[in-house]
Parts: C-alpha cells; structure tokens; sequence
C-alpha cells in the first residue's frame, strides 16, 4: 500500500487519497475490534457470561482514563495537520512534545486515584453481585497497563495527522496479536481466569509502545524528538486542551453512560441484562469499523486542506466522507438486522443472554444508516480547529439526547425503553449536526471559496 506523505494530503485526487487514508485507519479499527470481540468470547466461553459483564463494567472506567492520551492524539492532530499544511514544521514538533508530557502527567494522575477507589468506582459502574469480584481483579491489573496505552492512543493520532495511517494501522494490529495468543495461554492453556485476561491485554499495550517508540526514534516520523520540544509551551498547551476537550467530553459520556446503563439494566434484568449491553458494546465497535476508519482518514485531509487554504478540496472531501460512510452504514444495518441471532449465540453459551440479544441489537442499530452523517460533521469542526461547535455537536448524541431519553422511556417501557432510546437519539443528533454543518459550509467555506477563486 503506498504511504502518503504530509504534502500529498493537499495535492492528491481527493477519492483516492481519502481511500489511502481511511483503509489503513478502518483495518487498523477492525483488528481491534476484533480483538476486543474475540476477547469476550473467549472470556464468555471459557470463564462466563458474568465474566463479560465485569469486563463490561471495568471498560468505561479504564477506557475513559486511557481517552486522555486519545483526546491529546486527536487534538494535537488538528495541530499537527494544520501546521504542516502552513509548511510549519517546528509547530508540529513542539505540538507533538508537548502532546507526550501532558498524556504521562495527567494519566498518571488518573491511574492514581482510579487505583485509590476501586472499592467505589467498581459497585458505581454496576460491578455488584457476583460481578463485583471478577470486575475488581480485572480492573486492578488493566489499569497498570492503561498509562501505556494511553501512550499508544496519542501515538496513533498523530500518525494519522502527519499522513502516515499504514502505521498507525500496524499499531493498532500488533497488541491484537498479541492480546489473543495471551488469552489462549493465560486463560485456555494455564486457567488464570479474569487475571489472564487482564494480564493478557496489558502485555499487549507493552508490545504496541514497542512499536510506536521504533516509528518515531527512526526516522519514518516528519516529527523530530527533542527535548526542547518537551518544554511545555502553553500557547500550545491551550489550544491541545481546547480540541482535546472534544475527544475526551465525548468519553467521560460514553463511560457515563455505561455507568448508567449498567445501573439500569442490572436493576431491570439482572446480570444477563448487563451482559447482553456487554455483547452489544463490542459490536458497535466492530461493526461501525468502516465508518469509524472514513472518518479517522477524513481528519487530517480536512485539516490540512483547510490550513492550506484550499477550501474548495475540503468541500469535496466532507462530501466524499459522507457519500462513503453512508454506504457502509446501509450494509452494516442490513447486516445486523439479519444476522442478529448467530451474532448473540457466538458470545456466549447462555440461554437467557442469546434470547435477549437480538431484539435489543437491532433496536440499537435501527439508525445506523444515516449515523454517518452526525460523526463527520462532528469530526469537521474539530479538524479545522473549531472547539466550541465540535464540543457541542459531539455531545449532543449521547450528552443531550441519549442520557434523558434513558433515564426516562425505561420507566413505560422497561428494558425496550432502554433499546429504544439508541435510534432515537441517533435520528435527532443527526438532525442537529446536518444543520450546524450546513450553515457552516454556507458561510465560513463558502467565504474562503470566493477569497480563494478571487485570488
């Protein structure tokens, strides 16, 4: 596969460029959703089904620790695209030093107390019952790793940023590997339980950073390490902050939202209840890979288009996002509607969690097809630097609409309320983001079209 370099994001036929950019980004997302699929069909058939429900619980947590060295990857990104569209490579630099410090400082700090309190984090996150024990055992050992992996996570985004997508590809391929040998071994082959799949994946993220280390000490990266770069610039630090605030508001919701499901759901249906969400959690990573890959590949076209001052490819681009993510979105949704059943059965051995499953799957995938639409248009504001509507249309899917519409429809339609509630939310995001976007494109690109055909 050819690899693009920085300049190409601003010169290549916009198809084919966006193909280049988002395959590697959509295998890279595919092979680690796998991983996290397979993963839990290992623990649901080797260990059981409340094994995929403690994981379940853990996730949100860890996860939203380890979204601070994602948050930092993508907002330094919007920087680092933007820069070497100005052809400002000493900002690139300093951006990427600077992405390095503040993820070791502020994960570390959230490793501490996620540590300190995992006698209450643990029971707040629906880890009650039997779930409890499982959850504690797993969450304790995952998140020595999670510095680590949040280390990979800002690694990755910034691959991406300076065009360079093949790579963050095999970052992300290299702990899935990895992750999956050691579940055969730690759990199947010496039956460490909850501990080997914890363990498990925690030497996987080891293994990634390998890599990411080697990718950027020689000489493949357009971004130099340097100490002189790690010295904090707080100019820089700002306006990091200001994009990362929309990666990481969009995490803290999600792992809100787990906590509020997994609350809803146990106290509805029990521990089957939370682990039909668990099973339903992992596919809407591994199915939404293609869409998520397009609008990874999106970012860093659009960025540095715009920083360029080339407003006419960046129009192209949104619309090819969009075209491209809506196929896949039409495949996707028949794909489950269909196929829902033998979905479920994989997971798991459990009669009550593969009766419920399908019904609920395909409540919550019912929207999918015009999903697309919401996530590049979220995903825009945030490439060309725009924080505020980026924050705002980030949120509004699961921050202004989901989370209501959960706390309330359970309440006249118990457990369907909660499915319900995903199409829902989906449909009215969708609505909001297609408006902000289009009045965006009337007049801040239609703007920088006239400047640009003028000049």
């Amino acid at each position: 596969m050819a690899q693009v370099k920085s300049a190409e994001l601003g010169t290549d036929p916009i198809g084919s460029l966006l193909f280049r950019q988002s395959l590697p980004s959509a295998i890279g997302i595919l092979v680690m959703s796998l991983n996290i699929v397979v993963d839990t069909i290992f623990v649901g058939n080797w260990i059981g089904s409340t094994a995929i429900a403690a994981i379940n619980v853990v996730l949100p947590v860890s996860f939203f620790i380890s979204a601070l060295g994602m948050a930092i990857g993508v907002g330094g990104g919007s920087v680092i695209s933007r820069a070497l569209g100005r052809n400002d490579n000493k900002k690139a630099c300093r951006t990427f030093g600077n992405e390095i410090v503040m993820t070791l400082s502020l994960v570390s700090i959230m490793v501490f107390f996620g540590l300190l309190f995992v006698d209450t984090l643990i029971p707040a996150f629906g880890g009650k019952g039997n779930i409890f024990s499982p959850a504690k055992t797993y969450y304790q050992i995952i998140l020595y790793g999670v510095p680590i992996l949040a280390m990979n996570m800002m690694g990755s985004n910034t691959m991406r940023a300076e065009g360079k997508p093949k790579y963050a590809m095999v970052a992300m391929i290299v702990p899935t590997v990895i992750n999956l040998f050691g579940d055969y071994l730690l759990i199947k082959v010496f039956d460490f339980g909850m501990a080997g799949a914890a363990w498990a994946t925690t030497l996987s993220y080891i293994f990634s950073f390998i890599y990411m280390l080697w990718f950027f000490t020689s000489g493949r990266s357009e971004l130099h390490l340097n100490l002189i770069y790690l010295k904090p610039d707080k100019a820089i630090i700002r306006e990091i902050s200001a994009l990362s605030l929309v990666t990481l508001s969009r995490q803290a919701v999600v792992s809100i939202v787990y906590l509020i499901m997994n609350n809803i759901l146990f106290n509805l249906g029990g521990e089957s209840a939370v682990a039909v969400y668990g099973i339903i959690g992992r596919m809407l990573i591994f199915a939404l890979f293609p869409i998520l890959g397009i609008t990874q590949g999106f970012l860093p076209i659009a960025g540095y288009n715009y920083g360029a001052e080339k407003p006419f490819r960046v129009r192209k681009t949104i619309n090819k996002a969009i075209l491209y993510a809506c196929i896949m979105a039409v495949i996707i949704f028949a794909g489950i509607q269909f196929f829902a059943p033998n979905i479920a059965a994989v997971f798991t051995k459990d009669a009550l969690v593969i009766k419920e499953a399908p019904n609920a799957m395909r409540w919550v995938f019912a929207a999918i097809p015009i999903i697309a639409l919401q996530l590049i248009g979220a995903a825009y504001f945030q490439a060309i630097g725009k924080a505020k509507p980026a924050l705002l249309l980030t949120l509004t899917r699961q921050g202004f609409f989901f989370i209501p519409l959960v706390l309330i429809l359970p309440n006249y339609f118990g457990e369907l309320g909660v499915w319900i509630s995903f199409p829902i939310a989906d449909t009215l995001s969708t609505i909001v983001t297609a408006y902000f976007l289009n009045r965006e494109i009337r007049t801040d690109l239609r703007a920088r079209e006239i400047k640009a055909s003028a000049s």
